[in-house]
């Protein structure tokens, strides 16, 4: 993408803020209600971390406590269209053994992510593990995966913001849209 691209860019609002707002309260409350003991909060990065800090605040609220860690995990790079590999880029520090587990990523498109992230968190002994997506994508999943729990469903179209991003832009906003323009 050249320097004359993104200033032509703008990006058209799909989610407002103040609608993830309240869906990200509402998963809150959802979690809250299942009763995970020592739950163990794992935002894939980079894409989840807007949506994650909300998730754990808004899990505070909601009076629960969990611990934190991160996995960076990626099938795309910089490139817009997965590769369909996924690569572990950053492993994750706390031991799952025995532990409730929630996965938290921005978008559920080919499944390829979550299932491997699913795969490996039970591999090393997870005792229950739930997925949650900003973002379902009504799409053909490469692999057979549906998040537990999700904000949206999403249209099918690669969308940023609230974290997300394509080549390192737009992470910032409050929103989640597309991009138009350029």
């Amino acid at each position: 993408m050249s320097e004359a691209d993104v200033s032509q860019q703008r990006v058209e609002v799909i989610f407002p803020a103040d609608e993830i707002r309240q869906r990200v309260t509402a998963l809150a409350q959802q979690i809250a209600a299942a009763g995970l003991d020592r739950l163990l909060v794992v935002p894939i990065l980079k894409g989840s971390f807007v949506f994650a800090a909300d998730l754990i605040r808004a899990l505070h609220e909601a009076g629960v406590e969990p611990e934190v860690d991160f996995v960076t995990l990626s099938s795309y790079r910089k490139n817009m269209r997965s590769s369909g590999a996924v690569e572990i880029l950053r492993d994750l520090d706390l031991d799952v053994d025995g532990r409730n587990v929630l996965i938290v990523d921005d978008v559920l498109d080919s499944g390829r992510t979550l299932v491997f992230a699913k795969d490996l968190l039970s591999a090393r002994g997870a005792k229950r593990i739930l997925t949650c997506v900003l973002l379902n994508k009504k799409v053909h999943r490469a692999v057979q995966m549906e998040a537990d729990l999700k904000a949206f469903d999403c249209p099918n179209e690669f969308v940023v913001g609230y974290g997300m991003d394509v080549a390192h832009r737009f992470r910032e906003l409050p929103f989640v849209g597309r991009v138009v323009g350029g």
